[in-house]
This record gives structure tokens, sequence and C-alpha cells, in this order.
């Protein structure tokens, strides 16, 4: 008999995964996660850390499990002087710390800058991705070959579900945004390219630089120091020589992308970017003449990430559709976060994210120090979440979003639990974003780097 992990991850491919009812799922997913959880326990040294520190020994509910997430912050907890000090062998040291697997050593006297460090890894088959870093440190997350073959499957089974769009190769596929170039993003592109463009034609990126781990690492520092008054005056200089340069290269780069929008307008399009790199690239397309009665009548649209800050008018993704001619079912949204390896995609019927049988939800207190009580409906919280579907660090971790989960069907017919879309982060709401056990779980990982 397969493992109850198997079971609930082999729903991957099922077009029923969302239609399963919390009372039938609850059960499975408490006995994957104490599989998981004596399967790691001594693999994992953070891990083994939480585990003799709250004197868990097993999980016999999902309560059980809450000591053993790990915060978000646990991915950032390394000390900044390893990246202004090129450390390289002591940021190796801290990244074992969450590691599943032990890393293999490598040599590190020749690297000279993070994105070496970085590819050194991957070369062993260690994949590190960080998060953009907007609201301070990036995190870094190592993650294994299997987080890449299960995201090559995931990506394409998440947006296939979530938008109505088969896997036919039939789309001309353009990326409308800067992205970062780190692994688990760019295996995402090729597996999405593989499986929904049409390979007559070559996939539009926008003419710009990929930002790499360490020139976002790079700014992230620099903006602290900035911050705290101690950058000199020429990094100050360079970063807003750089912020200029970026600024020019994306506005041309925009132009480029809305004239071949034009050109390429009689093709069934498949457009990736956020809000708002579409909306302006939208707004360039108008002025050059053409809006959705010039397009393909089944484009669709994959959007990544939130608005980041930007200010846009009100009606921005009623333009955005309109302009490219693209149906509100074939607008393709996804909540994640990159400590997750799984999406969870916005329902078509509008108002909520569906929530897959191999992601765990918990609803916690504010601190997230307890789990609150679900009755079968609707609580509100903050969000952890484990992931089944993990295999290169543990998969349970505690976010700063406060979510709505609701355990009852939702109006398109689906059973399964689902999340509302008046996500907001803990930090936007109180300008501080505290977790009660973050301060012990950063300092041990510290402590052993």
């Amino acid at each position: 008999m397969s493992s109850a992990v198997e079971r609930l991850t082999g729903l991957v491919r099922s077009e029923e995964r969302f239609d399963i009812p919390y009372a039938e799922l609850r059960e499975a997913q408490v006995e994957a996660l104490n599989e998981r959880f004596q399967e790691r326990r001594d693999r994992i040294r953070l891990l083994a850390f939480r585990a003799k520190e709250e004197k868990v020994t097993e999980i016999r509910s999902l309560a059980d499990a809450v000591p053993l997430l790990f915060p978000h912050t646990a991915y950032k907890s390394y000390p900044e002087s390893f990246l202004a000090e090129q450390k390289w062998d002591r940021l190796g040291k801290w990244l074992g710390t969450v590691s599943a697997y032990p890393l293999t050593p490598i040599e590190t006297s020749d690297i000279t800058d993070i994105d070496d460090w970085v590819a050194r890894y991957e070369e062993n088959r260690h994949y590190i991705s960080c998060s953009s870093g907007t609201t301070g440190k990036s995190a870094m997350l190592i993650a294994s070959e299997r987080d890449m073959d299960w995201s090559r499957l995931d990506t394409v089974g998440v947006f296939s579900w979530g938008s109505g769009v088969q896997p036919a190769q039939d789309r001309r596929m353009m990326g409308l945004a800067p992205s970062a170039s780190v692994p688990k993003n760019n295996i995402i592109r090729d597996a999405q390219v593989a499986a929904f463009g049409d390979p007559r034609f070559e996939p539009f990126r926008l003419p710009i630089p990929p930002i790499t781990i360490g020139q976002m690492t790079k700014m992230v520092v620099l903006r602290r120091a900035m911050a705290e008054g101690t950058a000199r005056p020429e990094e100050i200089a360079d970063f807003e020589a750089t912020s200029r340069e970026r600024a020019e290269i994306l506005d041309k780069s925009y132009v480029i992308a809305a004239e071949t929008l034009v050109a390429a307008r009689g093709d069934k399009l498949m457009l990736a970017g956020m809000w708002n790199a579409l909306y302006h690239i939208a707004k360039l397309v108008r002025d050059l003449g053409y809006s959705g009665d010039d397009f393909h009548p089944d484009n669709c649209i994959y959007v990544g990430g939130g608005l980041k800050r930007a200010q846009l008018p009100p009606d921005y993704q009623q333009f955005v559709h309109e302009t490219f001619n693209i149906p509100d079912t074939r607008t393709f949204q996804n909540y994640s976060m990159q400590e997750l390896n799984s999406g969870m995609p916005r329902c078509r019927e509008g108002g909520r994210y569906h929530v897959p049988p191999w992601v765990v939800p918990f609803i916690l207190t504010r601190d997230g120090d307890a789990l609150l009580p679900a009755t079968g409906g609707e609580v509100e919280g903050r969000a952890a979440f484990f992931d089944l579907a993990l295999d290169g660090r543990w998969g349970g971790v505690i976010t700063g979003d406060r979510i709505s989960l609701d355990h009852g069907p939702c109006a398109c017919g689906n059973a399964g639990p689902s999340i509302r879309d008046t996500i907001v982060r803990y930090a936007d709401l109180e300008g501080d974003d505290k977790i009660g056990c973050a301060g012990t779980v950063d300092a041990y990982v510290r402590g052993l780097s």
C-alpha cells in the first residue's frame, strides 16, 4: 500500500483534486505530516532542534505540527556579513541547517559573488532560489532535483486547471515582465513553453537582462545601508544611476513588447507578467490604435505576484482584459510563495483560491504560536502551510499573510478548502510582523553557521 504522502501528491493529475471535502482529507493529511516528520526529523537540523525543544515525537493532529512549522524568517537568518564579506563557506554551512540532504562540499576559493556560489551548488544538483527581498532581506531556499521535477509538473497542471487552457502547444508565448533568474523560475518558464507554446514561434521575453540573485541581494543590502545611514555616497550614486538606466531599458522594452503584440494579434496568445507591466504595455497598444477587437478571441493570461505597491487605476484589470481580448475565465492567478513548491489557483468563479490536497493549510493566531479552531466553516488568521510535495527542505512554513480559509464548498461546485482573495500582509496592516517562535529559530540557525 502506498504511503499517505504518495496518495495525496499522486492526486496532482486528477481533475477532481480540488473537489475532496476537508473532512475526508484531514485524517490522511495528519498521517502524511507524521510520515514526513519521522522521515526528516533526524535529517534537517533545524527540525530536530524544534522537535526536541517542543518535545514533539509524533504528529497525531494538526495542532501537534504547529511547533514544527518554520517561520518564513528562518530562510533569511543568515548574517548579512556572509554576503558583504564573501564568506561562502559559512553561508554554505548556514544553508546546511535547513537542507533535507547533506550538501556536496564545493570549492569556494575562486567564487567571486553569490551568483557563482549558486551556480556551483547547482552543478551538484542543489538548487537555490531566493525571494525578491522587496520588504527586507532575501530568503534563500534550497531545493532538490525532485523539487525541480515537481515544479515542471505542477505549473502546467495548475495553470491548465485554473484557466481551462489545455497544454496543446498552440499559443505564442509572451513573457511581459522582468524576471529573477533563479532555478525555480527558469524551470517553470521552460515547462510552460514546452506545454503551451507553439513550436513555430520563438517565445518572447522582454529584452531586458534578467535579475540575478546577486543583483537582488546587493540591492537589499544597499537599501538597508541607506535606511541606516551607513551607505557611502559613491554607493548611493551608483545605485541611483543603475536604477535610472534600468528604468530607461524597461520603458524601451515595453514599447518593443507592445509592437510585438500588435504584430502577433492574429495568433492565439498566452501572456505572462505582473499587473503593473501588463497595464503599461496595454496602454502602449492602445496608443498604437489597437484594442480587443483586433486580437484573437481565445487569448489567455498568467498573472504572477501582486501590485508590488504600484499605483494603478481601479479598472486596471478590466483595461488589460479588454485590450487583449481576454475572457475573465482565461485569466489565471496563483496564490503561492517561494517557500512552497505548489500553487493554489484562483477560482474561475472568482473570489478565492483553491488549496490542493497535498498542501495542508493552518490558520494560526496573530503570533503564529497556536492553531485556531476549525468548525468546518470559515476561519481567519495567520496563514501557515505544509507542502507535502517539498523534498529538498522542510515543507512547513508560517507566512506573513492574514487569510480567510473556508472549509466548505465553493460556489464553483468544488468541495475542497479554499482561501478568499482578501489576503493581506501583517506588515502592511500593522507595520510589523512578529512571529512568536522566530527569534528562537533564527538565533539557533545563526548559531550553527
